[in-house]
């Protein structure tokens, strides 16, 4: 279907922003979250009702993991029930939906990348609101896509953030100050931009159900950025692999999440470049950036 219009919750974030972009030939409404909050079940059917957008994205989380431990109720109130609420306005007016949801869903024990069709089994409150979410918009019908991803980067920082962590670390090293990264949990970084573009395709071509929107391959964190610092000719600066359990963290998260997808090529969805590829055009794009802004 050509959507002529498309409506976009958490606009101003990592991929939301690389979907307002990626939609840039469309019209494409991006409240605020102060104009149209997510669990304002209210003012969400007046947003549908005025502007009637071919289809929702929602890229509106509750996604600081740690916190989502602390605040539990919160986590599945906005990832959860606000995403059912979502679902259901959509489906009774006929409006495709779309969701972002994680690896996280996953516990990272399977030992090899999770497809679409693996079970879930969260480890955290975040994993498992994620996991909600994507149940209770499956029972709204057949008219939705929930596209998995992980590790998300861009030249955008997050909402919440400002930065993202990739531009976080290279500012560090540009500074000569030294990084630590975990070499121990394994996962599948994604670029912004590309997997806004596969998802503009998942829905003009209506491939509606459960996709994993990933770039290709896998790698621990240490790995990915230690291959930032040499593109960015930063091979030098001080980077100390450690392990997940030395940082002391408590919260359990899964240490071994690749996604791999068995549905794009099927639904006629072009597959996604290498993480390595992806941080090349990153690299590049920061470079445009801060030449721009004179830094």
């Amino acid at each position: 279907m050509r959507v002529e219009r498309v409506a976009i919750l958490g606009g101003s974030g990592q991929l939301g922003s690389a979907l307002r972009d990626a939609f840039r030939d469309r019209e494409v409404v991006a409240p605020s979250h102060t104009d149209v909050p997510i669990e304002d079940a209210g003012a969400l059917a007046a947003l549908l009702d005025d502007r009637r957008p071919r289809a929702l994205i929602n890229c509106s989380a509750f996604h600081h993991v740690d916190t989502c431990e602390r605040e539990p109720e919160r986590a599945f109130a906005i990832n959860a029930l606000a995403v059912d609420r979502l679902a259901a306005l959509c489906a009774a007016r006929g409006i495709g939906f779309a969701t972002i949801s994680t690896d996280y869903v996953f516990d990272g024990k399977l030992g090899r990348a999770y497809r679409e069709d693996d079970a879930v089994n969260p480890l955290t409150a975040y994993g498992a609101s994620k996991a909600a979410g994507e149940s209770l918009t499956r029972r709204h019908g057949d008219r939705h896509w929930i596209v998995r991803t992980s590790g998300v980067f861009g030249t955008i920082g997050s909402s919440s953030k400002g930065y993202t962590l990739i531009d976080k670390v290279l500012r560090q090293a540009e500074q000569g100050e030294p990084t630590r990264m975990v070499d121990d949990m394994v996962f599948s970084p994604s670029y912004a931009p590309h997997v806004a573009r596969a998802i503009r395709d998942l829905i003009e071509r209506e491939a509606y159900g459960t996709h994993h929107v990933v770039n290709a391959g896998a790698c621990s964190w240490y790995e990915f950025v230690r291959a930032a610092f040499g593109k960015a000719g930063l091979a030098d600066a001080p980077l100390e692999a450690t392990t997940y359990a030395a940082l002391g963290n408590r919260t359990r998260r899964p240490m071994y999440s690749p996604l791999e997808s068995a549905t794009l090529s099927r639904d006629g969805v072009a597959p996604l470049p290498s993480w390595d590829e992806a941080l090349d055009e990153f690299l590049a794009a920061r470079q445009s950036r801060l030449a721009a802004r004179g830094a």
